[in-house]
């Protein structure tokens, strides 16, 4: 067992003043704090209950339209609450309106289809590129002042999506084209909030999407607040991430419970050329008071990281079983700067990688190469935005500015890998307060300016430093 205590010479510029003299367990006040999250909620003057328009919730008849004729008479209406009467309602994509409350009462379920049809076709952003894909089961897409709330369920009914992926995937890695069939492999999301404000989803559960969980895309003053989420049910769920907030801001996340097979609490900007393109940072986040058990990351930052991360508080988190702890990934042609994420208050249990940076990160996901025998001229277009080459000035993605405060680590299996490059060093990470106990140490190559203050790492060998500077022990 060792124990290593660093210490270093330059002075962390994110942490203001105030969080430093805090001491233990501060959590900052930045100013932007106090704008995140909704700024307003829907009316509840007028309720719209679905069984007057047609719905039954016996679980075999469709009610995509009944329910859907029940939200849009109430943001035709101007507002109010949209409920139900206890059942389980067979459904396709639901759009939720402007100034209106979706609630889902304790005793009602809403399954999806598992026909793709069921599922509109929308202009939308896939895992950082933009293109034609399904719907999620519940949407709200350009509205503002609107709630998806109630103790109900949504269940996916994912399942026949991934056995799909499952199939296509072994076929596609056959044939050299891993990289694209994430893409190519259609499956609706959970829930989608796209280019909307002031929106509140607050104490749902949902089961088992065919993709992502919770996705807010495009969005500000969104708040999601004691929502569950299960997504191994009857299987391995591929892609099933918690809650992925991208190229948006001001977010609240809060009191959330995340099983998952994939990232749980995921920050993203969009990927390579196509991200670049758009260019729209994630920024202006607040996680706070959330656990994570089963799924890739506690918290993640990536891979798609084009349009930057950045001003991101998370506080009082907890993890156990989880696969990875706080994580940050990306590729080279990736781009983007992550900085000024400051992370507090966090414990971890038999969790095997609680600190991970990686700029190289899944090649044969993350590396777009088309094998020979395919005619550029025949390719769908989001074929050609991957296979977009990015110029390696603008393609490196850079990680700096980060703080790390009172986080308590045990029985971890490689407590630190931080996988910087000689184009891409690894800088200014402040470390307070923070205890990794596990199997091995692990390894930082390519860091610079690091500042720790009690930094403990309890492990059967040395922590391995490669191509480090600024660093003293």
């Amino acid at each position: 067992m060792i124990k290593i205590f660093l210490t270093v010479l330059t002075i962390f510029a994110f942490v203001s003043s105030s969080a430093n003299a805090q001491g233990d367990n501060a959590i900052p006040e930045f100013e932007w704090m106090k704008k995140v999250g909704a700024q307003t909620f829907p009316k509840a003057e007028k309720v719209f209950n679905v069984k007057d328009f047609g719905a039954v919730g016996d679980a075999i008849k469709m009610d995509t339209k009944a329910i859907q004729k029940a939200i849009d008479e109430a943001e035709k209406a101007g507002g109010g609450t949209v409920t139900f009467q206890p059942g389980i309602y067979l459904t396709g994509s639901l759009f939720i309106g402007n100034n209106v409350n979706f609630q889902i009462p304790k005793g009602t379920m809403l399954i999806g289809s598992q026909n793709i049809e069921d599922y509109k076709y929308i202009d939308t952003r896939v895992a950082g590129i933009e293109m034609k894909w399904p719907a999620a089961l519940v949407n709200i897409i350009g509205k503002k002042n609107a709630a998806i709330t109630g103790d109900g369920v949504i269940h996916g009914k994912g399942k026949v999506f991934w056995d799909k992926y499952w199939s296509m995937r072994k076929d596609y890695e056959a044939k050299k084209l891993r990289w694209i069939v994430d893409y190519d492999c259609d499956r609706p999301r959970g829930i989608l909030i796209s280019y909307c404000e002031d929106i509140t989803v607050n104490g749902v559960v949902l089961y088992q999407p065919g993709f992502w969980s919770l996705h807010i895309l495009y969005s500000k003053h969104v708040t999601v607040d004691g929502v569950i989420m299960s997504n191994n049910i009857e299987g391995h769920g591929p892609s099933t991430d918690g809650i992925d907030i991208d190229s948006s801001s001001f977010i609240l996340v809060q009191n959330c419970s995340i099983h998952c097979n994939d990232d749980n609490f995921c920050l993203k900007a969009g990927r390579d050329s196509d991200g670049l393109r758009v260019d729209r940072p994630c920024e202006y986040v607040v996680i706070r008071d959330c656990v994570a058990g089963l799924g890739a990351g506690l918290f993640t930052c990536g891979s798609e990281t084009s349009g930057g991360i950045r001003h991101i508080v998370a506080y009082n988190l907890k993890a156990k079983g989880t696969t990875y702890g706080l994580r940050f990934k990306s590729t080279i042609q990736r781009g983007g700067i992550i900085e000024d994420i400051y992370l507090s208050n966090i414990t971890m249990e038999n969790v095997k990688y609680p600190l991970t940076v990686d700029l190289n990160w899944n090649p044969a996901y993350s590396n777009s190469l088309l094998p020979e025998g395919y005619n550029r001229d025949e390719l769908p277009d989001h074929w050609l935005k991957m296979l977009e080459p990015v110029d390696p000035k603008i393609g490196t993605p850079k990680f700096q500015n980060m703080t790390f405060t009172d986080i308590n680590v045990k029985n971890a299996q490689t407590a630190i890998i931080i996988g910087g490059t000689k184009e891409s060093t690894i800088d200014n990470f402040t470390f307070t307060n923070v205890s990794f106990e596990g199997e091995k140490a692990g390894y930082i190559k390519y860091a610079e300016n690091w500042k720790c203050n009690n930094f403990t790492v309890n492990g059967k060998d040395e922590l391995k430093l490669e191509k480090t500077k600024k660093i003293k022990f």
